[in-house]
Parts: C-alpha cells; structure tokens; sequence
C-alpha cells in the first residue's frame, strides 16, 4: 500500500486542527475569491486613476476646460510705469500661469469707470477685479488706510512681513469682507518722495493754507497743520499743478513723477516721504467670483500677486535713481530735504492722528493695535541690520 505525502497546508487554511476538513476548506475558497475580486478591483480602480490622470493632463491644455474673462478695473492711467504697467503684468502673468483659463482685460482710469469708483465696481460685480491702493476707500472703510501706508510707519519690507507673517493680510481681508471684495498686496512703490512744491517750506508756518494734493492718513495730517487737501487722481495732478488749482502734490517717485512732467509745474522737490514709507498696492476680487474659481485657480492668483508685489518694488528700487538723476541734472529740479523742525511736527501730528483714528472704531483699534505689536519688534531687528549696515556702506 502506497503512503501519499501529507498535503502542505494552504496559506489560507486555518492553523486551528480541531476544524474539520470541510470547515477549513470554505474559509479557504472564500478567501480566494475576495483575493481576487480585490485584486481585479484594484486592477480596474489603477485603470481608472490612470485614465483620469490622461484626460486631465490632456485636458489642462485643452480648450474644453472652463475659460473665464474678467474685467480689472484701476485707478492708475493704464501705461503708467510701475503702477499702471504692474497691474497689466498681473493680468497677463494671471492668464499665463493658468494657461489662458483665466483671462482678464484691464481697463485704465477713467476707460471704464473713474479711479475713485474701482472698490465699489468690484464690490458690485460690475468688474470682476481691481487695482488701486487701500486708502482710496477711506469714507467707505475708514481703517483700509492702514493698508496704504503709514505716516512714519513700516518700511516696503516690514509692511509685507506684517501682512504675511503678523495677521495684517488676514485683518485686511476681514474689513473687505462685508462689501463683497476679496484682498491681496499686489505691489509695493518703496519709500516715496516728499512732493513736489511751489515755494519753500522753511518751516511748518509755510503748510498753512497750502493748497496740497496727498490722499490717505498723510493728507489728514497735514490738514490738521493748516493745509487745504485735495483729493485727485494721478491723471489730473499736472493740470492741477501747473494752473494753480493745487500749490504742491505728493504723487509717488522720481520715476512716476519723471513721466507726468510735474518738474515743469514746479520748482521744489522734496524728501523724505514721511507719509508714505512703504505704500503697498492692492488687488481686489469680487467675492462671489472668487469663491466660483476652483482652488487651483485660486492658487494662481495668490501666487499671481504676491510676484507681482515683489516685481513691482523691485522695479522702483532700479529705475527711481535713474529718473532722479534726470530730474536734477537735465532739468534742474531743486531737491530739498524737509527740515527737522517740519519733519518733527509731522511726526508728532502723525501720532495724534493714529491714536485718533484707532479710536474712532473697533476695526481701526485692532488694526492699529496689531501694526503698532508688530512695528515695535521689527524696528528692533531694522535698526541693528539695515539702518547701522546703511550707515557704514
């Protein structure tokens, strides 16, 4: 009689030998059917994963893909270096970077609506994206001016940390929110100059009566110090200027100044910028249009400004001094430095307006109190790295 070799166990068999053959057989054929269903499952499920991924890369370049068109209303004249050309390249860095899915027209100044009314075109939906700076909307929403920029206050450098990496972004974003607009920074013009004047400012007297262009927290102060402000658009200062309607205008640098001719409306040109040492431009989003874009897209414009931001400021960093040189040794503009004793009563009325305006509402108190936190640590840092280095360059 012939012994067969004991059977190998089966991997799926049950180790337990107090099972009887039948009951460890079952187990056995219904584990290998779940094998594999499981596996042709996960064959047919790869397939489909594989299948999807094609169609979506295909896809990304492919005119079936969503296309949208916006409209970006601004309050700068559209060919205006630095500030009218920046928002083109945002346009069209937006339309590039999402390849073509997102397209958007821009529109100048006064092309499809006047500079001071961008905020409530985006916020009505009318366009669906603009570009202007936060202090424009003063009457509307007295603490955006904070996102302009701040007499005496941040530099470029400082101001974005505090938007990025202080919660100013996120506190910016919460005061558009109940007009319908989405915010981002969207460029920075650097330390500005102090403005341009038709006679002498010996002392603050000569500010009494002064008939001056300077919008946001530096045209309150220099009110409460006896001027008359006026707020213009960039478009219309040279006339202003040159007949008599303003005697002296703050616009942005010797770069954008340069191209308006404001040397030939007058005489004096003055620093520093007190008032604006870091002026930070903004994109606004209609929010119903911006909450209707997929994540990816979204992403795009995020990362659209925040370039845009550092391109821009790097713009004016390289072609101020350029413009500068120009203004004085071709055109003989006389550069003055205000004196010490304007610059300290600037200073001090600044402070007074601030702490006035943080009063005025809970929005501009916490703001204010969260710019302030922010300023006093960074200074530090600033004064121990680039102001001490700068000095012994």
């Amino acid at each position: 009689m012939q012994h067969k070799p004991p059977a190998q166990p089966d991997p799926g068999l049950s180790a337990d030998s107090s099972h009887s053959p039948d009951q460890r057989i079952g187990p056995n054929i219904s584990t290998r059917r779940r094998q594999l269903l499981q596996g042709a499952g996960a064959m047919a499920g790869a397939a489909v994963l594989a299948a999807c991924g094609q169609q979506a890369e295909r896809g990304s370049d492919s005119a079936e893909q969503p296309r949208r068109r916006w409209k970006m209303v601004t309050t700068w004249p559209r060919d205006l270096p630095g500030v009218g050309s920046g928002a083109q390249r945002l346009a069209d860095r937006i339309g590039e970077l999402s390849n073509g899915r997102l397209q958007i027209e821009l529109y100048g100044a006064g092309e499809l609506v006047p500079a001071f009314e961008v905020f409530d075109t985006v916020s009505s939906g009318t366009a669906e994206m603009g570009h202007g700076a936060a202090y424009y909307w003063k009457g509307k929403i007295p603490a955006s001016q904070f996102f302009g920029s701040v007499p005496f206050g941040m530099t470029a450098a400082e101001t974005t940390s505090w938007l990025y990496y202080g919660g100013g972004l996120e506190l910016w974003q919460g005061i558009y929110r109940p007009h319908g607009v989405q915010v981002f920074a969207a460029g920075n013009t650097g330390v500005q100059m102090g403005g341009w004047y038709n006679r002498p400012i010996d002392s603050s007297a000569d500010l009494r009566g002064l008939k001056i262009r300077i919008p946001g927290l530096g045209g309150e102060v220099m009110r409460r110090l006896g001027a008359n402000v006026i707020n213009l658009p960039g478009s219309e200062i040279f006339t202003a200027l040159s007949t008599g309607v303003i005697d002296a205008t703050e616009w942005i640098g010797p770069w954008n100044d340069l191209t308006f001719g404001l040397h030939q409306a007058a005489q004096y040109y003055y620093y520093p910028g007190w008032q604006e040492p870091g002026s930070t431009l903004e994109c606004l989003i209609n929010a119903k249009a911006w909450n209707e874009l997929p994540a990816n897209l979204q992403a795009i414009v995020r990362i659209a400004c925040q370039s845009i931001t550092l391109d821009i400021h790097a713009e004016y960093t390289s072609r101020n001094q350029q413009a500068l040189q120009t203004l004085v040794g071709e055109h003989g503009v006389e550069l003055r430095q205000f004196p010490e004793q304007v610059l300290a009563e600037l200073r001090k009325t600044s402070a007074q307006v601030l702490q006035e305006l943080s009063e005025s509402d809970p929005d501009s108190a916490e703001i204010y109190a969260s710019y302030q936190a922010f300023l006093r640590n960074v200074r530090e840092w600033t004064a121990k790295s680039e102001q001490v280095y700068l000095q012994h360059r």
